[in-house]
């Protein structure tokens, strides 16, 4: 039982909308793994409410930290007075971490996140081919994934290539190159690749999904599709009949969360957790997905390419 001067760990997740995640669910099992008393929930923040949210939660002092989610990922990243190279090359932050001080700490843990979805799907080469779906938020998170494990240029299949013109400065910035291709040539870069991201809503890659599935290739690459409902997605399913390994964005979710609980509970990135396997294993309980641990190669990835 928790007593009146036991310190509680206090984050949330901030979104518009924010009612669908399940950020709680991750953090719940993972606070109740490592026996930390923690409150974590909800905080519904629109847009336009940022600067009034914000300021209340920094004069409050009660905050461990948040999880951010759309559309204030871009918010995030400038709101920090520290913020990790990740956060400078990609402008976003999904993670916002208080010291004992009140100083903020902006990092961006969904590479991680993509990075150990990818690698505990399926074999990766060490310097595949891959590809993204989609020049958005989360496809700049991918790019610098991507580099993360070894590839030396990413392919990026998008309808309109002004989305992607950020792309090539994130790409610099983290030490890779990206090849913007018009949104026809997806089919014939599905073909040739090892590792696949796709960053687009529900539903918008199943004309794609139909058309490489009628090209009847084989394929033995991973495929992350970081749209998780419904799932199977379209492409997903075309993936896996062709023959290849496949995440959902559920898994993307659980590992992202890993590093986010290692800043709210050590204040760093770096540090293991305690019974970090367990942890693991725990958050992908709360939400249905098999047990897994965050691949070594993705640790060692982060120490090198990706340090923060």
């Amino acid at each position: 039982m928790t007593s009146p001067t036991t310190p509680v760990l206090r984050a949330a997740v901030l979104g518009h909308p924010v009612g669908h995640s399940l950020s709680p669910a991750l953090h719940d099992a993972a606070y109740g793994a490592l026996g930390i008393p923690a409150q974590y929930t909800r905080r519904d923040v629109p847009w336009q409410a940022w600067d009034q949210f914000w300021a209340a939660a920094r004069s409050d002092g009660g905050w461990s930290g948040f999880s951010v989610t759309m559309p204030l990922k871009p918010r995030a990243a400038r709101a920090a007075g520290r913020t990790t190279p990740l956060v400078r090359a990609l402008g976003v932050a999904n993670t916002l971490v208080f010291d004992e001080n009140g100083s903020v700490t902006a990092d961006n843990t969904d590479v991680m996140g993509i990075m150990a979805a990818v690698t505990a799907a399926g074999d990766v080469p060490e310097a595949p081919s891959a590809v993204v779906l989609g020049g958005g938020a989360t496809a700049s998170a991918a790019v610098a994934a991507l580099h993360g494990l070894g590839a030396g240029c990413v392919a990026v299949a998008v309808r309109t290539p002004a989305r992607a013109a950020s792309l090539e400065s994130v790409a610099r910035a983290v030490g890779t190159a990206v090849d913007v291709r018009p949104w026809t040539q997806a089919p014939e870069l599905l073909d040739r690749a090892d590792v696949v991201v796709s960053t687009l809503p529900p539903r918008a890659a199943d004309e794609l999904a139909g058309e490489w599935a009628a090209r009847r290739r084989r394929t033995g690459g991973v495929l992350l599709d970081v749209a998780y409902d419904p799932w199977p997605s379209a492409l997903a399913r075309a993936w896996q009949e062709a023959g290849g390994a496949v995440a959902p964005g559920l898994d993307m979710l659980i590992f992202q969360a890993v590093d986010q609980v290692r800043w709210f509970t050590r204040g760093t990135p770096r540090e293991p957790l305690t019974e970090e396997a367990a942890v693991t294993a725990a958050m992908c309980r709360a939400v249905g997905r098999p047990e897994r641990a965050v691949p070594d190669r993705v640790r060692r990835a982060q120490q090198g390419r990706l340090a923060v």
